[in-house]
């Protein structure tokens, strides 16, 4: 039998196990996990620390899952080596595990820039896992002045987690809008305003230039004083297993359409990945979790001998802040078209004849269908566009398109 090692233990390594056992009901499966806690549902953290979920509830899976799948899983070690021609994994205990085939699933780590005192301060935290919330949680009181460095998903999730919790919340950025990687200025500029009207205060173009105990200097010469200081600069791809060994890595592991990288036997899947972005034709980063989910679940069936592919990956986002949701997907490149009212905005992206992406805010479109469109690189004239800008309906497809894509009554 088989031996297969799963190192990560995150949403795209339950995609790893599901994917091996479709194929392969009986080998040994192994996931090393570095925290101690079951899979849980990453983006669910900032629910728990605002007391909407609690810590059963943001589990991704339910708690036979590993039993039901016949893992054995190692809480609270770190894989340190892949060993290619001993074909084991070495741990940071200095045990080791052998292995037929490997996922490499390890996600990302904050990325904390070498602020100048940053040691001076007390109470600092990241953002990124349920330890990270459990420590935050336990240092906030009502009296708390919180500052959070970045004004990307992560910060602003952990600023609507904290909202009501502590006293006062300003979030500082470099960028001049909020969510500069997701949203364009409109549109970015609609959620900063909801936010604003929900309490939280904001700093941009400006950041952190150096601290001095629960005092920051800004590179703007203003001083913010403090007692919770959260990072939340950013993230940046665990890749060193796969560089340790001379795989290749850019940003992220590179991975082929089968999620096998450059090194024979070794597959990998999620945040730690590079693959085709097929909104622009390029390589990237795509840390999200469906697309996690899915390059997990299409190793483990190719390390199980077989044959599946993922080869239309897109960048998604859904994202919501105190009832105010938005949806993204692909790229903002080509032709634009809007729809815009008092609380809603759309704007659709198009080129070569094609929907290349979308920003949604507010409203209750159906984005499944956006995406699909994207996702499928569906040539416009084949479909009813001028219904879809309208509104995102099964309608504007052929009988038997709507047939072939979500069958049942047409």
């Amino acid at each position: 039998m088989k031996e297969y090692v799963i190192i990560g233990n995150g949403v795209a390594a339950v995609g790893t196990v599901e994917g091996i056992r479709k194929i392969d009901k009986q080998s040994k499966i192994t996931v090393i996990s570095e925290e101690n806690h079951p899979v849980y549902c990453r983006p669910l953290i900032s629910y728990y620390l605002e007391n909407k979920t609690d810590l059963e509830r943001i589990n991704y899976r339910d708690k036979n899952f590993y039993e039901r799948m016949k893992c054995k899983v190692i809480y609270g070690k770190k894989a340190v080596k892949i060993d290619t021609a001993k074909k084991q994994i070495s741990l940071c205990d200095g045990s080791s595990i052998p292995y037929s085939s490997v996922c490499v699933a390890t996600g990302s780590s904050p990325f904390v820039p070498p602020f100048e005192g940053l040691q001076t301060v007390e109470n600092k935290f990241c953002f990124m896992t349920l330890d990270d919330t459990l420590a935050l949680q336990k240092a906030i009181t009502e009296q708390s002045r919180v500052l959070i460095v970045g004004a990307g998903l992560i910060g602003l999730k952990c600023a609507e987690g904290l909202c009501g919790r502590v006293a006062d919340i300003t979030v500082c950025d470099l960028a001049d809008r909020v969510l500069s990687s997701i949203l364009d200025n409109d549109c970015a500029a609609i959620m900063q305003k909801h936010l604003e009207n929900n309490g939280i205060k904001f700093l941009l173009n400006d950041s952190a230039k150096s601290f001095q105990k629960s005092t920051a200097l800004m590179q703007s010469g203003k001083k913010i004083e403090f007692d919770i200081l959260v990072l939340a600069v950013g993230v940046r791809a665990n890749t060193s297993l796969l560089t340790d060994i001379g795989g290749e890595v850019n940003r992220g592991i590179i991975v082929n359409e089968k999620m096998e990288t450059s090194v024979s036997g070794i597959y990998a899947a999620g945040d730690c990945t590079e693959g085709e972005d097929i909104s622009i034709g390029e390589k990237r980063v795509l840390a999200i979790l469906p697309n996690a989910y899915m390059q997990g679940f299409t190793a483990g069936v190719n390390m199980a001998g077989g044959n599946q592919a993922f080869d239309n990956a897109i960048p998604m986002n859904s994202i919501g802040f105190f009832g105010l949701h938005a949806m993204t997907a692909g790229s903002y490149d080509g032709e634009v078209y809007e729809k815009k009212t008092e609380n809603t905005l759309k704007r659709l992206f198009t080129k070569d004849g094609k929907l290349k992406g979308f920003i949604l805010i507010g409203g209750n479109e159906r984005a499944g269908i956006y995406t699909s469109l994207i996702r499928e690189q569906t040539p416009l004239d084949t479909v009813n566009f001028e219904l879809l800008k309208e509104n995102a309906t099964t309608v504007a497809f052929s009988c038997e398109n709507r047939r072939k894509k979500f069958g049942g009554v047409v």
